[in-house]
């Protein structure tokens, strides 16, 4: 399919051939006619893509801090591989538009293939051919309604939630400050909504513009006259100020200010500068209000991706319901957008879109030559892939996903590898797929299923968000490839049981399978040390970690319940550096989590794991701690002897009144694991981590988990061998 996505690094936007994206639980796939570009705000994120690493540190200092907060956890290499892989990225734009369903998840009521539609959401409404939509992020579009005017449907909507949160009146006087496409967007509605509506721009062009699309009256800020105009047309001053402006001055709200009358109404759409002056909004005791995007829904992840809508009682207008209420408005004639949408581009030429903005003071749409009498395609017959023969003593690779961890630690490793061929690349959405294979040299991109199912792909990387890795390897067990899978295996006995199952099948067909989980840190060069240093031991070990892993927010895709969260997903890192240190299978587990006053999560964790030999380790996660602190420690009791490890940084080893101090650069296990793992899928060995040991650990996290929800110590089976 066809996307237009631009090179962070360069700024550039152009049109790319990328895999479709495929159908998932809770969403639609959509064909799309017609996505429109926000000339506000998708110019000023293609401008700052244009800007020089220092132009863009210096346009988003917080970003900068997040990196140097990186670099003092992870070290300054990690940090600015960190960077490289972001900005070695082709990213996709656009959230807005319109189009037909080609597909529905089986969980989702309302849609059906062939119904016109109308999309919203960043990374999902996308410029691109054909975009999964989650169910919340989707509406129909009525039949008396143009896909065109539909493309418009999320602007329409930011618009709308504008207007309620200034709660204006009929008969109001409104003033828009900024006549840009939200901005008559916004007159629009305020004039159907019976209110006498002052556009404000500092373009007089724009202002004259305003009046042919609805205001009643339109003043540059240029016009020495613009005070008393707005006072006389207003008599008592405006009721209301909606501020559609974009700019980092304070100037819209000083002016809103000025304008309203004695306890007006301010509601700020645009992002624009704060800092207002205290007298002007004290002596009219001036209401101000934020608008927060289309309505309601709008970053929570419970919503937008996981299809859980607000009871209609409480919440009248959530996103989706203003998307609704846009639609709603131009079906009924009160809207009239057809000179918004003059500037039209073929997706072909969708570089030279963005070049218009520079021109265009609305929009520009992009035609998807979707055809008029969409016909529902035929998924049935699918041509099979060639068999290639495997070249003399290479291993044809596939990844599947592309997120942060994979281009910044994972594809590094893989393209430096000599006996590696990267054969392809897939991910959920297709266009990250592409811009790995461009970035790291991938033959092909490719969809995820077709990656699992291509007889030219001798091993998958599976490196997904936590939820989709247990159906992944499943998958690619069931094709006969070899598997690596990031951390966790899986998040509920249930996923956990599939693996085990198709690993068990495997076995019993005598295919060998070959699966090894990315638990990197028991392959640190200091973990290999402390090994040897209690190598002859006979007494029980004492083994303390504490991880300071820092407050993560509940928006955070971990944080999803369906993603495991943080126990399940990080802390089973610690579980498994126990139990290769001890190296003896575990019998019990005991937890417990402080409180979850609204902020933590239950993210700060005590876990005591009991081992057949009577070893004791004790694990520490925390979420409150200060980033100031070293993230990992570890220390190892055991017959006289003691180790500490400090953030893989400083290993020492104490004995018979000596201690030796070994220090290096920050080393997690990720170079020793990958040569490990490779060199046994190449020679045919079994994983560096034995299956049974794999779902031992991924079992204990689980009983954490169980622990901290029970109050009780739970027992663990002894693992299958």
């Amino acid at each position: 399919m066809r996307a237009l996505l631009e090179d962070l690094k360069s700024g550039e936007v152009s049109t790319h051939d990328v895999p479709a994206p495929e159908i998932q639980a809770g969403g639609i796939l959509v064909r799309t006619a017609f996505s429109a570009i926000s000339a506000g705000t998708e110019k000023v994120t293609v401008e700052s893509g244009r800007k020089s690493l220092l132009g863009k540190a210096m346009a988003r200092p917080d970003l900068v801090k997040q990196v140097l907060q990186y670099a003092q956890s992870n070290g300054v290499k990690a940090a600015y591989q960190k960077v490289q892989a972001r900005l070695d990225t082709l990213s996709t734009l656009g959230y807005s538009c319109s189009g037909h369903v080609l597909e529905a998840s089986p969980n989702v009521a309302g849609f059906q293939p062939g119904d016109r539609v109308a999309c919203a959401g960043v990374g999902y409404a996308n410029h691109c051919e054909v975009n999964f939509v989650p169910c919340n992020l989707a509406v129909r579009v009525p039949e008396n309604v143009s896909l065109e005017a539909a493309a418009l449907t999320t602007i329409g909507a930011i618009a709308m939630q504008g207007v309620r949160q200034a709660d204006v009146a009929v008969g109001e006087t409104v003033a828009v400050i900024g006549a840009g496409l939200v901005g008559v967007l916004a007159i629009q509605i305020l004039r159907a909504a019976g209110c006498r509506v002052i556009a404000i721009d500092l373009s007089s062009e724009r202002a004259a513009n305003a009046i042919a699309l609805g205001a009643h009256l339109g003043l540059s800020t240029s016009d020495p006259a613009l005070e008393s105009a707005v006072k006389s047309f207003s008599r008592y001053g405006v009721d209301a100020a909606l501020i559609t402006a974009a700019t980092k001055s304070a100037e819209p709200l000083e002016l809103a200010a000025k304008l309203l009358r004695d306890r007006g109404r301010i509601s700020v759409i645009g992002d624009v500068g704060m800092g207002v002056s205290r007298t002007n909004m004290y002596m009219k005791e001036i209401s101000l209000s934020m608008s927060r995007s289309y309505g309601p829904g709008r970053y929570d992840p419970q919503y937008e991706e996981g299809g859980q809508d607000y009871p209609i009682g409480f919440v009248r207008w959530t996103e989706k319901r203003n998307m609704e209420a846009f639609l709603d408005l131009l079906a009924a004639g009160a809207l009239h957008v057809e000179p918004l949408l003059a500037h039209r581009y073929p997706v072909e030429e969708g570089g030279k879109a963005y070049a218009g903005l520079q021109t265009s003071i609305y929009t520009g749409l992009i035609d998807y030559h979707a055809p008029s009498d969409f016909q529902i395609p035929d998924k049935r017959h699918v041509a099979p892939r060639p068999v290639l023969p495997r070249p003399v003593g290479k291993l044809r690779v596939g990844c599947v996903g592309a997120g942060g961890f994979a281009r910044g630690v994972i594809f590094p490793h893989l393209r430096s590898s000599a006996g590696l061929i990267l054969e392809s690349v897939a991910t959920s959405s297709g266009a990250a797929a592409e811009s790995a294979r461009k970035g790291f040299g991938f033959r092909i991109a490719e969809s995820p299923t077709e990656l699992l199912s291509n007889p030219n792909v001798d091993a998958a990387f599976i490196l997904t968000r936590h939820d989709s890795h247990a159906a992944y390897v499943k998958s690619a067990l069931e094709q006969g490839k070899a598997v690596f899978v990031e951390k966790p295996l899986a998040v509920d006995r249930e996923q956990l049981e599939r693996v085990r199952m198709a690993y068990a099948k495997a076995l019993s067909e005598n295919r060998s399978p070959f699966l090894m989980v990315g638990f990197n840190r028991r392959f640190s060069p200091f973990t290999e040390r402390m090994m040897k240093f209690f190598a002859r031991r006979s007494d029980p070990m004492l083994v303390h970690v504490r991880c300071n892993g820092g407050f993560v927010p509940r928006t955070s895709w971990i944080q999803h319940p369906g993603n495991g969260g943080r126990i399940i997903g990080e802390l089973c890192h610690f579980v498994d550096w126990a139990r290769a240190i001890v190296r003896c299978p575990m019998r019990t587990v005991t937890a417990a989590a402080l409180p979850d006053t609204g902020r933590y999560n239950r993210d700060n964790v005590t876990s005591t794991i009991s081992f057949q030999d009577g070893s004791l380790a004790n694990l520490l996660y925390l979420a409150n701690g200060d980033h100031a602190v070293a993230k990992e420690y570890f220390e190892v009791f055991c017959e006289g002897s003691v180790a500490r490890l400090d953030d893989f940084k400083t290993l020492s080893l104490s004995r018979n009144g000596k201690t030796e101090t070994i220090k290096g650069g920050r080393d997690k296990g990720h170079h020793r694991e990958m040569e490990l793992t490779i060199e046994a899928m190449e020679q045919g060995k079994d994983a560096p981590i034995p299956f049974a040991e794999l779902i031992e650990v991924t079992e204990a996290t689980f009983a954490v988990e169980e622990a901290i929800r029970t109050q009780k110590t739970v027992s663990l089976n002894p693992p299958a061998r």
